[in-house]
This record gives structure tokens, sequence and C-alpha cells, in this order.
């Protein structure tokens, strides 16, 4: 292709894209996500002027226009201009495995994950961070990445670095899952806690009836075939930290919609599991009685 053809070709899908799409492509791409702001509004009220912000990264551009809308796109055009990006932003993307990578071959995770789900029509990819630990010069951050019912736990040096690895992990996951490197798998329906209250089935009925205070139970295995039963899914995540006197620690989350997450103590990662499967169970089971 001649560099009038691939002008002409840039050109053609800028005029299909507004400006906010291409500012949110290359947000999604660089792992940097455009932030608007209203400053204000000036005028009278039938001739209303609006004045909008827009930050990426180190820059912050303006824009104004008769409508929130148009102050917007305004604002993102001239975020466009300082990054160059009119022209170059739909040149620097390949095709990979049925993904978007960057140009230089240097593939960003976070992007891609959140590319595939808007492509699957999942919900789009939630990060939480979960620990912050060591020295000031050399903290390490644990985030947890949500899909649909699916969870992974990374780490790194910074928030980014640790969305990134853990992003690079659920894509393995979905590899893995699907059997192949081509992502077929596909979510459960979501189980809402709403619907519990309703269940009759074996195991939520006895969960409603039965005390969780006899000793020695397994809750782990009694939470287990509660999930098998209602269609959702229990992962441990270990936390490294042990508490104050000692204990280890854990979240049990469970892939419920909204997510439940609990946490739990013991003298072994074997009984911080139990108790957070207790916890869980707990909470299950004041959801499932509320009338």
């Amino acid at each position: 292709m001649s560099e009038s053809d691939f002008g002409f070709a840039t050109q053609h899908v800028a005029l299909d894209k507004t400006p906010v799409q291409l500012l949110h492509e290359y947000g999604i791409k660089t792992d940097n996500m455009p932030s608007y702001v209203m400053d204000r509004a000036d005028g009278e009220a039938h001739q209303r002027v609006y004045i909008f912000s827009v930050t990426i990264g180190d820059i912050t551009c303006t824009g104004q226009g008769s409508t929130k809308k148009a102050a917007k796109h305004e604002a993102a055009e001239a975020a466009l201009k300082i990054l160059d990006l009119e022209n170059s932003i739909y040149s620097q993307k390949i095709e990979k495995n049925g993904c978007v990578a960057e140009g230089n071959d240097q593939p960003n995770p976070v992007g891609i994950l959140q590319e595939l789900a808007m492509q699957k029509a999942w919900r789009l990819p939630e990060y939480v961070v979960c620990m912050e630990s060591g020295p000031d010069h050399k903290k390490e951050f644990t985030v947890i990445c949500h899909l649909e019912m699916l969870s992974e736990k990374g780490t790194g040096s910074s928030k980014k670095n640790a969305k990134r690895v853990v992003a690079e992990k659920m894509l393995e996951k979905l590899k893995s899952l699907s059997g192949s490197t081509e992502i077929t798998w596909s979510p459960r329906p979501h189980v809402f806690l709403e619907s519990l209250r309703n269940s009759k089935l074996e195991n939520i009925s006895l969960l409603r009836r039965n005390p969780l205070s006899i000793p020695n139970t397994d809750y782990v295995q009694m939470i287990l075939e509660l999930s098998q039963e209602q269609g959702f899914v229990v992962t441990y995540f270990d936390i490294d930290e042990l508490t104050a006197n000692g204990q280890y620690q854990c979240l049990a989350e469970l892939s419920t919609t909204p997510v439940t997450v609990c946490h739990g103590t013991g003298i072994s990662c074997s009984n911080a599991h139990n108790d957070a499967a207790h916890n869980a169970l707990q909470y299950i089971k004041i959801m499932a009685s509320i009338k």
C-alpha cells in the first residue's frame, strides 16, 4: 500500500470515529484512560457555553461548545493534536491472534483484555488493589482482576505493573480454559445474590436451617457443594503478609453478582481458607434468609 493509500485509509477510519472515541481507544491501547471534567458553564440559560478539560497522562487540554458533548469533542481533538494521533493511532496497531497489539510487537495485556471483553460483550475487567507492602523505596502492590466469574492475582513494583501482570495472567487463564491460543471461553450465567432467597435446593435450604457453629466442620467443602449447586465459583487468594499475631490470611471470593469477598485467618493456610469459607457462608445465609 502506498503512502497516499495509507493516508486515505487512516483518514477514512478517522471520519468514522469521533475525537472522544479516538482518544478513548488510545487510552485503552496505552493503559492510560482519558478523564473529562466540566470546568464551568457560561452564558444565559438559552445560550450556554460549556468548558470541558480532558487529562490523559501528563497532557491536559480544554474545549468549549454549545453542548457538553461538543465541548468534550473539542477537548479530545486538542489532545489528539498534541499526541499527533489523528493520522497515526491506527497505523500503530496490528492484528495479532484476533487481539490488538502495539506496533512494536510489545502487547499491552490490559488493553488487550479490555478490548477482548468489549468484543465478547462481557462486563469490563475490574482491578482492585488488595495489598500494598514493603518500604517506600521498594513497594510491592498486589492487584486482583475480576472478569465475569474469573479472578486472578498479580504483583508488581507499581500499581500499573501489577495490573499488567494480572491482565497477562487472566489472558493465559482464558486460553487455558479455551484449550487453545484462540479464546473461545464463555462465562456462565450470572448468579445474583437476590436469587438465593428464592432457591429451594437442598444445600441452600440446609444452610438456612442449620447453625454454622459446629466444631471441626469442613466449611471449604460445604461452600464448594453449595457453589456447585447454585452455579458460582469460589476462589481463594492467600495473602503473603501475616496478621499482627502471626496468623495466616486469605480472601475467599465468590463469583456472585455483586462479587462477594470474605477474609479469613488461621494458624495455617488451610485454617485460613476454612475461616474465610465460614465467613462467606455466614454472609450467604444472611442474604438467603432476608424476606
